[in-house]
């Protein structure tokens, strides 16, 4: 019988398969047309109501594209919207904060030594954050401040620090990282899917219609734009941190979270000014090696979860509390001290490991019974880990470990994740 846990794991690969495809199509048209936009120059010649253009090569074919600032005369019949990308982006990425965050709640979300949350109360910070985020932005960009742009995205900025600080303060230190990326991202496709594309079918609608557009519908969609644009470079870092335990691992990750926002910034001030005079003001670069050297040096500092102690004293839930009375624990916590805690360890003793791969820790009860599913899966079912099978796990010690698991009777989707 196939497997439910492997079964979950494939929907999980797929899900962010999908995630990283749409992703890589919605900042790959949002950067053509940032530079294309930043690019354009006037023509003698153009049609009445052209801002500018711009003339393009590529694939042995050359390009001539025109930009009106507010609409054409005349509707085109074929008219491309650029909208599913970041849609599709987004609900995969929800879809995969629910398989992965979500259902294994207790191992990537709660951090017991942080907050003693439930699993139910985690699911609903985690979902109404992200929604009271996008309400708060949006009532800010709608009121006086967005005519001061500057303004605005100072203030954006002290609202992201707030939040850093916040899920570092209640979720793991990789749930946190993540969380923050997808509040950004959140605000990121609630603009297109609230405010740019409603108002450019207003646009389309006037057209339409014979009537004469309101400039002012651009005028805030290109607001909303230009705050995805600075906010893109921060996500993806964001999204790829989880691999990364010195990014999250410590206990000043959401400072680290606040100055990667800062380094989009600068890099992204860089191209922008570069595609708009064809000169980039090289002071970015700059600052965004001094602001990763600070970054560097944060990462260095204690690591939050690694109090053995604590660890050790940890009461289990009644998930985990099953996995631990199963037969043949006491054997699979054996290989697991013997095989794999020697990297993931708080304080690891394999030469040249100096953090637990991913921030597991796999050294007490609790950290076993947690990590029970990611043990199955990875040093059980397959041949994962030990990387290369360094330590020499024998076959029959990951038939125990199989063993033990599916005998403990994990098929139900939350346990099996949890």
């Amino acid at each position: 019988m196939y497997d439910f846990a492997i079964l979950w794991d494939w929907i999980a690969f797929v899900v962010r398969w999908l995630h990283v495809i749409t992703a890589m199509a919605w900042i790959g048209a949002s950067f053509f047309f940032i530079a294309l936009d930043l690019g354009l120059r006037k023509a003698p010649h153009a049609p009445e109501g052209v801002f500018g253009e711009e003339w393009q090569v590529h694939g042995g074919g050359f390009y001539h594209i025109q930009k009106y600032l507010v609409a054409p005369e005349n509707m085109p019949e074929h008219l491309i919207w650029h909208k599913w990308q970041s849609y599709i982006t987004w609900v995969s990425g929800a879809a995969l904060l629910m398989i992965v965050y979500w259902a294994g709640a207790e191992l990537f979300l709660i951090d017991p030594a942080k907050a003693d949350l439930s699993v139910f109360m985690a699911i609903l910070i985690s979902a109404g954050s992200l929604t009271i985020g996008w309400i708060a932005y949006d009532f800010l960009c709608k009121s006086k401040l967005g005519e001061s742009p500057t303004l605005l995205m100072v203030l954006l900025f002290v609202i992201l620090v707030v939040m850093a600080w916040g899920y570092n303060g209640v979720f793991t230190g990789r749930a946190a990282l993540l969380h923050l990326g997808a509040f950004t991202a959140t605000i990121m496709t609630a603009n297109v899917f609230f405010i740019i594309m409603p108002n450019q079918r207003i646009v389309v609608a006037d057209l339409k219609a014979g009537r004469t557009p309101d400039a002012k519908y651009g005028k805030i969609a290109k607001l909303r734009s230009t705050h995805n644009n600075y906010l893109t470079l921060p996500v993806i870092f964001l999204m790829l941190s989880n691999h990364y335990p010195l990014a999250f691992g410590t206990q000043y990750s959401w400072i680290i979270a606040s100055l990667i926002f800062l380094t989009g910034v600068t890099i992204r001030h860089y191209f922008n000014t570069l595609h708009s005079t064809g000169k980039g003001p090289h002071w970015t670069w700059a600052v965004t090696v001094v602001l990763m050297i600070i970054i560097a040096w944060l990462s260095t500092a204690n690591i939050w979860d690694q109090d053995y102690d604590v660890s050790e004293a940890q009461p289990l839930s009644a998930h985990q509390e099953m996995l631990v009375a199963s037969a043949g624990y006491e054997e699979v916590e054996n290989i697991v001290l013997g095989r794999c805690s020697m990297c993931h360890g708080r304080e690891p003793s394999w030469d040249g490991i100096r953090w637990a791969p991913k921030g597991v820790f796999l050294e007490t009860r609790y950290d076993i019974a947690r990590a029970a599913r990611e043990i199955y899966l990875h040093a059980g079912v397959s041949h994962a880990m030990p990387p290369a099978n360094i330590t020499e796990l024998p076959e029959e010690d990951r038939a125990k470990i199989v063993k033990w698991y599916r005998n403990a009777g994990t098929v139900d989707v939350v346990q099996a994740s949890n």
